[in-house]
């Protein structure tokens, strides 16, 4: 009869911490979700988003390079952001750190790095690389994505990914 009770107390015990975990788990979401739009700055730009992958064959090995320097990256949280908005987005060029924005469309939000800048078509403000689109468009069948809330981030600490 001790042994169960000592059992039972011990299952309540590992319970109890399962939950305090997951609680807190979710309140630290909460506050990161929290914290990016009190980040984000009055800034924001809105229009369409649409996707770019400038992969073709025969060009450089491991993806050509973005404004920033970096190599394109279809599985990284990355934007290219209208040439027109460069300034407004950090200067986004060779050799200065890329800067952050939080992107806001149907419903989700997510944190990404604008690392390069195009000559975009009309309306469009931002394209996103593949993993970002799929985010807002599983099945990558809308092409563009209209009403995308595009508001500069400070700083440069930011988890880039799905926010809340």
């Amino acid at each position: 009869m001790m042994l169960f009770r000592s059992s039972a107390a011990f299952c309540g015990a590992l319970v109890a911490l399962a939950v305090s975990v997951t609680v807190a788990r979710s309140e630290s979401r909460e506050f990161h979700a929290n914290a990016v739009v009190d980040a984000a700055s009055g800034d924001a730009v809105v229009g369409a988003a649409s996707t770019y992958n400038p992969f073709k064959p025969g060009k450089e090995e491991g993806g050509p390079r973005t404004a920033s320097g970096e190599r394109y990256d279809p599985s990284a949280w990355t934007a290219a952001i209208k040439t027109t908005l460069r300034r407004k987005f950090g200067g986004v060029q060779f050799g200065v750190r890329p800067t952050y924005a939080l992107v806001e469309a149907v419903g989700k939000k997510v944190i990404v790095k604008i690392n390069d800048v195009g000559p975009l078509r009309p309306g469009r403000i931002i394209d996103l690389n593949e993993r970002t689109m799929r985010h807002f468009d599983p099945s990558m069948e809308r092409g563009v994505i209209k009403d995308v809330k595009v508001s500069p981030l400070s700083g440069d600490d930011w988890t880039l990914g799905p926010v809340g």
